[in-house]
């Protein structure tokens, strides 16, 4: 089932880029309203979501849909739903202000409590990448002929005496990330640090353009739901401080706990992250 849902999934993130890309390009691309938590709204946030709303509700007829830009009523379902869509119509909308261009279409089934389908789509680049945990992960281009080419991903093994490339987010920083910082180059060495917005980063890892991803500022869980099933699909993670997987829907908030992308999850030196007193 999961495998026949891929190329319509890729089809509808690519309408819904479209037409971000068409708002990215408009004289208006600046505008935006202020949500309840300050963050930003604007109008390619709620045009993506209607039409990934309407199109995930037609492709399967009884999986719900959970989106950032769901209404409060929409969202008090969810604690029922043992099965549904976890989506961010526009992921780094801030970004997406700024003109950076690092900016995704997230799209996650969530089954379970855990994602067993990721898509992220990056609408400038016309780029997807998709997981599917114990399957595999692909990334998908589009070409001008209108057609898809794909290719498998996996995540780059680390090796000793590498420089370990840390992806932070461009919006950010802090004590504790400074730590974090300070901790690997004590116990490993060589660092690199590149910052970047949105879940863009979850693509740098497959891509191996990234080895470890540690975040300690608020985001919520469809921030995050698809690049995990990107990443453990590729052969990498993303735990808690604990060093457990992410499950979702299982509490009162949508906002994910601190948590670490690792993209060699079969590394041991990462048990010593879980390990105290030594980790950051």
């Amino acid at each position: 089932m999961l495998q026949a849902l891929v190329m319509p999934l890729i089809e509808l993130a690519r309408r819904a880029g479209d037409v971000i890309c068409d708002h990215y390009g408009a004289a208006h691309a600046g505008e935006f309203e202020a949500k309840g938590d300050d963050s930003p709204l604007t109008r390619a946030d709620m045009d993506s979501h209607a039409i990934l709303q309407a199109g995930l509700e037609a492709l399967v007829v009884d999986i719900p849909v959970l989106s950032e830009e769901s209404n409060e009523a929409e969202t008090a379902k969810r604690m029922y739903w043992e099965k549904f869509w976890l989506v961010d119509p526009l992921d780094g909308t801030k970004e997406f202000l700024a003109r950076t261009g690092e900016f995704t279409i997230n799209i996650a089934l969530i089954d379970a409590h855990k994602p067993v389908l990721g898509l992220l789509y990056v609408p400038l680049t016309q780029k997807a990448y998709i997981g599917i945990p114990g399957e595999g992960a692909w990334r998908y281009e589009l070409q001008s002929d209108g057609l898809w080419t794909s290719a498998p991903v996996i995540t780059q093994a680390l090796q000793q005496g590498d420089t370990i490339t840390v992806l932070a987010s461009r919006r950010h920083h802090g004590p504790r990330l400074e730590q974090c910082f300070s901790w690997l180059q004590q116990h490993w060495g060589k660092t690199n640090r590149v910052n970047s917005g949105s879940a863009i980063k979850f693509c740098q890892m497959v891509d191996g353009e990234g080895d470890f991803y540690p975040r300690f500022s608020p985001c919520c869980e469809w921030d995050t739901a698809a690049g995990q099933a990107l990443l453990e699909a590729a052969g990498g993670c993303l735990v808690d401080l604990e060093g457990r997987a992410f499950r979702y829907n299982t509490r009162d908030t949508l906002l994910n706990p601190d948590f670490y992308a690792i993209s060699d999850a079969d590394n041991p030196f990462w048990q010593s992250l879980f390990e105290p007193p030594s980790r950051p």
